[in-house]
């Protein structure tokens, strides 16, 4: 009797890029220059330096934390769609919605509910991250630190989980 071997997983899906060591270097340097770039013009748009704000005092005391939090809410966000693609079956969840959350989420449109959902999950611990520890010693004012921490979570949130893994192979 022949036996049939079925490689549904073998291309992994785009935010799967996050555990593979070599690609982690390179989304490590730009959630850097990213989140950078978000710290500098909330500082600026929200006139940090008309409150006794100084950039540079600012951008040290928090880049490192506003970065490495963001990292690991990414994370997290890409455990929920890593467990529902490896495990996927083993929740009732249909082929063709696990293959579309790994490979298409377009195709599906409660593929493109559930990642916008871990996007959400992730947006809320950068959310939590930032106003609970990046600038709890950095930002006094709750308000300010609600804002900038909001900013932050909306704009640094992994909206990369939606492309589809079959524009890449």
């Amino acid at each position: 009797m022949k036996k049939s071997i079925k490689l549904y997983n073998l291309i992994f899906p785009i935010w799967f890029l996050l555990f593979f060591p070599p690609v982690v270097f390179i989304t490590l340097v730009g959630n850097y220059i990213i989140d950078s770039l978000v710290i500098l013009i909330c500082f600026s748009a929200f006139k940090l330096v008309n409150l006794g704000f100084d950039l540079k005092s600012y951008y040290k005391q928090s880049i490192m934390k506003v970065w490495g939090f963001g990292f690991l809410a990414d994370i997290i966000g890409a455990l929920i769609l890593f467990v529902l693609g490896i495990l996927g079956n083993s929740l009732g969840l249909s082929y063709e919605l696990i293959s579309a959350i790994c490979y298409d989420p377009f195709s599906e449109v409660l593929a493109v509910i559930t990642i916008l959902a871990s996007v959400v999950v992730s947006a809320i611990f950068i959310f939590l991250f930032n106003y609970k520890y990046s600038f709890k010693n950095v930002i006094e004012d709750q308000a300010l630190r609600f804002k900038i921490a909001l900013t932050l979570a909306i704009v640094t949130a992994p909206w990369t989980f939606l492309l589809p893994t079959k524009w890449f192979f």
